[in-house]
This record gives structure tokens, C-alpha cells and sequence, in this order.
């Protein structure tokens, strides 16, 4: 029976010793596939806070807590089974459909600049398309939609590159690397986006600091800073997440057609982010990156810029006569 036990208790061991092997495989390959994707994940970073924007600070929380569900599902209940299903039976529909994301994208961000230099034709287009919001409980729901949509296009990029990371690994192996990885971004992204939001907050706690000391100076005078700072770092913040859209958005369409064998746009962004990179030869890398993003960014502005005309006589019309027989059916 001591011998029976032991054995028992060594094969225990080998077990454990495994799982733990594999445990530790799926958070290094976890840790590469994030790693991987995080300049997407900075883009959602940036992306989210502008869709606080306008609310009560009692608010701020609570659509930050229900966008960040929202990604959750995205990415654990459709993105991660579909990416799955993709590569495994149909490959090759996978870079066609980040297309049509990375172009609903640039259409997003295309939107929001038309909104800053035209506010009237933009309320016009978005009463075209339906999108006018009635009451704030509807504003906020729209709000939380929209991010939930943009939300959707980003999170299929991020677990699209870490599938490409892991193109050996066994079905179950991608399984539990994505879900990892759509857990832990999703609470570094929306972790980030509630300090970013709750800032003012906690520098209003911090002004309201009457110690005597230095660090009650000190405290006052950040808390200060955050009061008055946050309102311009929130706007400037939108400014970035909407240059992210488009400049996120343009380059996955880039990259796309690059696969289909149209290399004339990414050749062209590709050769001037080199040339300038060779001719400021102090900074190579940064010059590179940020010439290619702008490269991107005005492609992906051009391109959004002719979807707008597109969403709203083509799409929205289209639509509405789709959804015409379903609002015929509801009772009265």
C-alpha cells in the first residue's frame, strides 16, 4: 500500500509539474501576444475617455464599468470563438473582415473631425443616419454603444495579432492565451480610462487637504493642478483618441490590401517614413514610426472622409428599408 501511495503521490506530482509548465507557457505566450498588440491597446486607451465627455461625474464610473463589460463579452464571447473558427476553417476571411473594421474605423474618426470643423453638416449627417440622440438617458446609451462598436473593431485587431503570435500552438493553447489576453487588457485598458476620468476627483479630495505641513502644501497644490488640468487633458486626450481611429484604422486597410498584392499606398508610406528616418539619422526608429503613422493617418482620413457620404446614402437608406418589415410586425 506505501509503495501503491507513493507512486499515486509521484504521478500527482508529474501532473501538477505539468500543468504548472503550461500555466507558465500560456502566461508567456500571453505576455508576447500583449506585448505584441499594445500599440492597439494604447489606441483603446485613448480611444475611451472621450465617450465620458459631457456626463456627471456620478455617471463617469458607472458607463466606464458598463463599456469595459462590453468589451469583455466582445472579446470572450465572440471575438476569441470566432478568431478561433477563422483559423481553423476559413483563414482566409480573417484579414478581409479587419478591412472592413479598420475602415468602419476611419469612417468613426473621419466623423468626429467633420464634427469639429462643420457641426451643422455633422448634425446633419448623423440625423441622416438616425443617430440623434433625444434625452440623456439616450445619449448615454448611445455613448455606450458606440464605445461598445469602436470597442469591437479594436479588440478584433488586438486578438487577431495575438493569434498570429502563437500560429504552432494546439487549439486549447490559443484558447487560454487569448482569454488571458482579453481579460488582461481589458482591465489594464478600462483600469487606466476610470483613474484617467475620476482624476478631477481625486484632486478635489487633494485640494481639500488643510494640513499644515509640506506634504499638505504639496497635496493642495497637485490636487489643484488635477482640478484645473483635467478638463484640457480629457480634451486633448479625445483629439488623440480620435487621431488613433484613423490612424489605427488606415493602417490595418493598409496592411490588408498589402496582403491582396496592392502595394502602392503601403509602398508609398512605407518609402517616405524610410527616407525621412535616413535623412534625420540621430532618431531613426521615432522618425520612421511617426512618418508611417501619419502616412496611415491621412490615408485613413481620406478614406473615412468618402464613407461619410457613402453611410449616409447608401448604408443608412439601406438600412432603414431592412428594418422597415421589423417595425411593421411589433404590435401596436
Amino acid at each position: 500500500m506505501s509503495v501503491g501511495l507513493l507512486a499515486l503521490l509521484d504521478d500527482v506530482a508529474a501532473i501538477a509539474k505539468v500543468a504548472a509548465a503550461q500555466l507558465d507557457d500560456v502566461a508567456a505566450q500571453a505576455a508576447k501576444a500583449g506585448a505584441k498588440a499594445a500599440g492597439v491597446v494604447i489606441d483603446d486607451a485613448a480611444v475611451t475617455p472621450r465617450y465620458m465627455i459631457g456626463f456627471a461625474a456620478v455617471r463617469e464610473i458607472p458607463i466606464v464599468r458598463k463599456i469595459a463589460v462590453g468589451s469583455l463579452k466582445n472579446k470572450l464571447l465572440i471575438l476569441l470563438p470566432a478568431a478561433l473558427a477563422l483559423s481553423y476553417f476559413l483563414p482566409a476571411a480573417i484579414t478581409p473582415l479587419l478591412m472592413i473594421g479598420g475602415a468602419y474605423l476611419t469612417y468613426e474618426g473621419a466623423e468626429k473631425v467633420l464634427e469639429a470643423l462643420l457641426p451643422h453638416h455633422a448634425h446633419a449627417h448623423e440625423a441622416a443616419i438616425g443617430s440623434v440622440a433625444i434625452d440623456p438617458r439616450t445619449l448615454e446609451d448611445q455613448k455606450v454603444a458606440s464605445a461598445i462598436k469602436t470597442d469591437f473593431i479594436l479588440s478584433a485587431e488586438i486578438m487577431a495579432i495575438a493569434l498570429a503570435t502563437l500560429p504552432q500552438a494546439n487549439l486549447a493553447m490559443q484558447a487560454a492565451v487569448l482569454a488571458v489576453v482579453g481579460v488582461g487588457i481589458t482591465a489594464l485598458v478600462y483600469g487606466a480610462v476610470a483613474l484617467i476620468v475620476k482624476a478631477d476627483d481625486i484632486g478635489l479630495v487633494l485640494a481639500a487637504n488643510r494640513s499644515a505641513s509640506v506634504l499638505g502644501a504639496l497635496s493642495r497644490s497637485i490636487g489643484r493642478g488635477l482640478v484645473r488640468g483635467m478638463p484640457s487633458f480629457l480634451a486633448a486626450l479625445s483629439v488623440v483618441g480620435t487621431a488613433a481611429m484613423i490612424w489605427v484604422g488606415g493602417g490595418i486597410v493598409i496592411h490588408g490590401m498589402e496582403t491582396f498584392g496592392l502595394t502602392a499606398i503601403g509602398h508609398a508610406v512605407h518609402h517616405a517614413a524610410h527616407s525621412a528616418a535616413q535623412a534625420i539619422s540621430f532618431a531613426q526608429p521615432v522618425v520612421e514610426w511617426i512618418v508611417g503613422a501619419v502616412g496611415a493617418g491621412l490615408f485613413g482620413l481620406a478614406l473615412g472622409a468618402l464613407l461619410i457620404p457613402v453611410a449616409s446614402y447608401v448604408i443608412a437608406p439601406v438600412w432603414s428599408l431592412l428594418k422597415a418589415p421589423l417595425r411593421s410586425r411589433k404590435p401596436s
